[in-house]
């Protein structure tokens, strides 16, 4: 009764079905940690938005109450979210590492552990070269987003 492989590696590009089979399990070992903070906070903020004042504004105007959460009260509750996501990328690169161990499936954080159980210098500093470069990319991609999220942050100069 095996539903999902305990572990190993099959290239999508040979078995799509089975590539995707092999990589369920260790994305959803590390992605629950995650999504069960995401959906605490996300709770919690679009709570706390949905009491604001321009949400009881547009409850009086008399727009149904989904046009108000998902067009208003949902795109600013996302923004402390978006703030957790970036930052949770490191916590990624730091699981991938013990997941890849745990599920023998290889890529950059078994690369990493294997450099460092040999001693491999030049394999460390790219392989952190590569994680730390990614982390910087990816909270660059949030800073963006907040300016397409928040209207209160414009691109430009100001004093």
């Amino acid at each position: 009764f095996a539903i999902l492989p305990p572990s190993g590696y099959v290239n999508p590009a040979v078995d799509p079905i089975a590539g995707v089979k092999h990589v369920l399990l260790p994305a959803l070992s590390l992605g629950f940690a995650l999504m069960a903070h995401l959906t605490r906070m996300t709770r919690s903020s679009l709570i706390e938005e949905l009491k604001s004042g321009y949400v009881k504004l547009a409850q009086s105007k008399g727009i149904p109450d989904r046009d108000i959460v998902y067009r208003h009260a949902l795109r600013n509750a996302f923004l402390p979210v978006l703030t957790v996501i970036g930052l949770q990328i490191g916590f990624l690169f730091s699981g991938i590492v013990i997941i890849e161990q745990v599920f023998a499936y290889p890529g950059l954080g078994r690369l990493a552990f294997q450099a460092l159980l040999n001693r491999d210098t030049t394999l460390i500093q790219g392989s952190v070269l590569t994680i730390a470069t990614v982390f910087m990319l990816s909270n660059l991609v949030v800073d963006l987003l907040y300016a397409v999220l928040d209207p209160r942050v414009q691109a430009g100069g100001g004093a």
